[in-house]
């Protein structure tokens, strides 16, 4: 039996799920310098309002937030400069070809660090209208309502 691997999760996006709806997940390396990577292990990462860009044929993270490494003196890099992400070629035309003809986006999810390289999670998504948010959160009451009927009568198992 396979022992599960382990993923050391950096920083999550939780305002994606909010504002978009999720179509297709992708995993990519991330190029990044030594002050980067420190750090990252230090947990100074955010992806709050972080997209992702395909120009000249390869793929650039954008807007997201890299703190300062706290040793890293003179030698620090830029908090909010674009990184590359390590895509196949293939990978990237699909992208690029669905993100032209349907008005999608590319966004990531999460960073996290895999057999001490750091990855990120990318996925499709199409933004949701208003409508659809105010309907995504009206489930999540009547779900989270109807868990505590449940558990008030007890009947609820858990899932």
């Amino acid at each position: 039996m396979a022992e599960a691997e382990k993923i050391k999760l950096i920083a999550k996006n939780k305002k994606a799920f909010h504002e978009y709806e999720i179509l297709e997940r992708f995993e990519a390396g991330v190029v990044l310098a030594g002050t980067e990577v420190k750090a990252l292990r230090e947990g100074r990462a955010n992806l709050k309002d972080a997209y992702a860009d395909i120009k000249g044929g390869e793929i650039y993270l954008l807007n997201s937030f890299i703190g300062h490494y706290s040793a890293g003196n003179i030698y620090n890099h830029r908090e909010d400069r674009p990184r590359k992400l390590l895509l196949h070629r293939r990978e990237i035309k699909r992208l690029r070809g669905k993100i032209a003809e349907r008005g999608l986006t590319v966004v990531p999810l999460r960073l996290y660090f895999r057999r001490g390289i750091v990855k990120v999670e990318l996925v499709l998504a199409r933004g949701k209208k208003v409508y659809d948010k105010r309907r995504d959160i009206m489930e999540k009451d009547q779900k989270r309502d109807l868990e505590r009927e449940f558990k008030a009568r007890g009947k609820y198992r858990g899932e």
